[in-house]
């Protein structure tokens, strides 16, 4: 069976400040009960510290909820029967360690690719953040310049009216941003 990168991307929530995978979704991924996939992370518990596997509470399971609920096409219910284990990126490459046919090594590839792709993704954004705010500076910056500019000259311009002809209108309204 094969998966798209985008279809186990959909499946990555973000729990903890960390992105992480449902026990259910795997369970799916890997083509087993997701019953069959807990008791062997239970049966392995030493293999899957805090930071590997996230055990939700109540609030977490709420934001998970209002996350799964905003994507289109989730199988997912809106309650859970029994809360959810949640692997954190290290939680599903251990996961191939207690999961031991092809199939599941396979999907583990799959979903170590998704992960970095989302990374990457992740990391670029920041340098696109930093030249978009240095644009935005040199911008404002260049507006402010012609907007004195432009005041100097309608100054200039106004003093030149009052002296040849004081009773003309003024040609042209101040421009510029208010404060």
């Amino acid at each position: 069976m094969e998966f798209h990168i985008e279809k186990i991307e959909a499946m990555i929530y973000t729990i903890r400040g960390q992105r992480v995978m449902m026990d259910s979704d795997l369970a799916k991924l890997y083509g087993v009960e997701t019953k069959a996939l807990n008791q062997a992370v239970k049966r392995n518990r030493e293999r899957f510290p805090e930071d590997f596997l996230i055990e939700p509470n109540s609030s977490e399971l709420a934001s998970l909820r209002s996350q799964i609920v905003t994507l289109e096409g989730s199988s997912h219910e809106n309650h859970f029967r029994h809360s959810p284990f949640l692997f954190t990126e290290n939680g599903v490459a251990m996961l191939s360690s207690v999961l031991h046919s092809k199939e599941a090594i396979q999907v583990n590839i799959t979903i170590m690719r998704a992960f970095t792709k989302l990374r990457s993704f992740l990391a670029m954004g920041s340098p696109l953040e930093k030249r978009v705010d240095k644009i935005q500076k040199e911008t404002n910056q260049l507006f402010k310049i012609v907007f004195e500019r432009l005041d100097h000259a309608d100054n200039q311009m106004a003093a030149y009216e009052e002296a040849v002809t004081p009773k003309l209108p003024r040609i042209r309204k101040k421009i510029g941003l208010k404060n």
